[in-house]
């Protein structure tokens, strides 16, 4: 075999996998939340573009995408040290 048939098979296969992913729905559930556990619900505010990488990143690992997007998340200390991270950008309402 080829090198330039492994590599077009090999970028096949991962072409599949990202595609396989886009259309399917994401159901909404709260991040490490089990059973008993307070929750918090987030608002992103104001959008992320132009803030430091570690505010970004602490926007995206909450869960949120895009502006006026609420998720509801579990609150513990991991979720409160992100929530403080990106304080500025984000609306928090105790459940």
């Amino acid at each position: 075999m080829s090198v330039a048939s492994k590599n077009s098979s090999a970028h096949k296969s991962s072409a599949h996998k990202s595609s396989a992913h886009k259309g399917s729905a994401h159901k909404s559930r709260a991040h490490g939340a089990t059973h008993g556990t307070k929750l918090v619900t987030i608002t992103l505010i104001r959008s992320v573009h132009g803030q430091l990488k570690n505010i970004a990143a602490s926007v995206r690992g909450l869960g949120l995408r895009r502006p006026h997007q609420s998720v509801t998340i579990a609150d513990t200390a991991e979720n409160r040290g992100m929530i403080h991270a990106a304080g500025h950008l984000l609306k928090v309402e105790q459940n």
